[in-house]
């Protein structure tokens, strides 16, 4: 390839992390990557827009790439939705896994989606929930990693250390030829803190960033070489896929044989001292991967006492604190580094230093088979959101937004009557063979047993008061006779 001639790339955005040391805001039905935590834009966005940027005159970007979890697929389109003018035209394939496979398979499944076609484009690719301050410092390092690649090797991007963490896998690298390019002599497991101290002491080490560059076909060969079984269980899945408009699935019993396997376990760290060759870049671009909520505390403004806070929060004589409130005024006085973090159905208070292990919460909660750990009282949908806010013996009351020109399934209930109560928009309302419209503060009952399906054919969002009734009232007692999204 000429040399004044772009590197063509294809940006891949793996997005299927669930974000448990986050909780409660990260949620399994709404994990950190589709959470605003640092700006407007959510952490999902922020990488897909980091990496359109890097179209220019030694790169051209093709179309997007996002590997996302077979549950969390409207949200990803909903807010690729909203970059549209980012997006520019281009296309954005959105592959889903309809297992967790962590990221070896999902990486797979994005080179044999680049190479379908006959391409052979390297992949730039990224974790969907990191924050960078520095965007030009990113572009440099990210095209420098490119050149690497389109030459045939596998670039990593590597943080320098700022101080002995032990939350970061390391890599260890060896002499800076070729402008800077370190090569890759090991990937080192997280240390304790002494070991940490020693890295930072050394020299030679950095994070581990979970970013690396490299063709498709050179991912495909190492995979072949080093753990082929992960390679042909992926292959025939992906050969098996169903293709729509929106999404490429993978056949799901083919997919649940893949093995289980990190990038890094799989290949990166089969690689240095074998035919591939691995670089490490410096990424010094204000990197976070925002993996627990002490390291959101770090990223946010702070006040004089180190004190940072988001929503409606009052806090008094604390220092180095974080409250985040989202739907009440929380009031903290007389803390040092504690995070608090408040949602309408649960509240987390942690020692800052311990907020690693959030996780062990969320385990708990999943064992105790508690819903807090995976959904949020407020629920989105693809046509919209409910939110359940009261609940009683044989009573609940939700509320209800249905985006324009969205519906629900046609359905029935077999243990609940349902009466809606229109607060704004129009509402269509199919109720047995009766189809009729409501407006603002008119109702309609829907009888136990009736098929039933609520729309919104105006322009504007729909909100409506739903009160229950029943013996059982339970998400799953839905019986769905047609649906727009493929539902069951």
């Amino acid at each position: 390839m000429p040399s004044n001639t772009p590197t063509p790339i294809l940006p891949v955005v793996m997005a299927g992390g669930s974000g448990t040391r986050l909780w409660p805001l990260s949620r399994a039905g709404y994990p950190k990557q589709f959470l605003a935590l640092t700006g407007p834009h959510t952490l999902f966005q922020q990488a897909v827009a980091r990496l359109l940027s890097l179209d220019g005159a030694s790169s051209r970007v093709g179309a997007m790439l996002v590997v996302g979890n077979e549950e969390h697929r409207f949200l990803v389109l909903d807010q690729l939705r909203e970059l549209a003018g980012t997006l520019s035209g281009r296309a954005a394939t959105v592959l889903l896994e309809p297992a967790g496979r962590n990221t070896a398979p999902a990486l797979t499944l994005a080179a044999l989606q680049a190479r379908a076609g006959g391409d052979d484009p390297v992949l730039v690719v990224t974790p969907a929930d990191q924050t960078i301050t520095d965007e030009p410092a990113f572009g440099a390092s990210m095209h420098r990693a490119v050149a690497v690649a389109a030459g045939g090797g596998i670039a990593i991007l590597g943080i320098p250390p700022d101080r002995p963490e032990t939350g970061y896998g390391y890599i260890r690298s060896t002499g800076a030829p070729d402008g800077g390019e370190a090569r890759v002599a090991e990937f080192v497991e997280k240390p304790d803190a002494a070991t940490a101290g020693r890295y930072l002491e050394a020299g030679g080490y950095t994070w581990n960033s979970g970013m690396f560059v490299l063709k498709a076909s050179v991912w495909l060969a190492a995979l072949r070489e080093f753990r082929a079984d992960i390679l042909e269980a992926t292959e025939r899945a992906f050969a098996a896929a169903q293709v729509d408009a929106s999404f490429v699935r993978p056949d799901k019993a083919r997919f649940l044989e893949v093995p289980s396997e990190s990038v890094d376990y799989a290949v990166m760290e089969r690689c240095p001292g074998s035919r591939f060759d691995i670089r490490v870049i410096p990424l010094d671009a204000g990197w976070n991967d925002l993996g627990a909520w002490d390291a959101v505390w770090q990223v946010l403004p702070k006040d004089e006492a180190g004190n940072s806070s988001i929503g409606d929060a009052v806090l008094s004589d604390s220092r180095n604190t974080m409250v985040q409130a989202t739907s009440r005024l929380v009031a903290a006085v007389g803390l040092e580094d504690v995070v608090v973090v408040e949602t309408p159905d649960a509240v987390l208070v942690a020692d800052r230093s311990r907020s690693q292990d959030v996780k062990k919460i969320v385990t708990t909660l999943d064992r105790e088979k508690r819903g807090e750990h995976a959904l949020h009282r407020k629920v989105h949908r693809p046509w919209g959101w409910y939110d359940s806010i009261d609940a009683g013996p044989r009573f609940q009351v939700k509320r209800i937004m249905v985006k324009p020109g969205a519906s629900l399934s046609l359905q029935m209930h077999h243990h609940r009557a349902e009466h809606w109560i229109v607060v704004s928009g129009t509402a269509e309302v199919t109720c047995g063979d009766r189809k009729i419209l409501l407006s603002e503060n008119q109702s309609t009952y829907i009888p136990l047993g009736e098929t039933h399906r609520l729309a919104n054919p105006g322009k504007l969002p729909l909100e409506i008061i739903e009160v229950q009734s029943g013996s059982y009232l339970g998400e799953d007692d839905i019986v769905r006779f047609e649906d727009t999204y493929g539902r069951r």
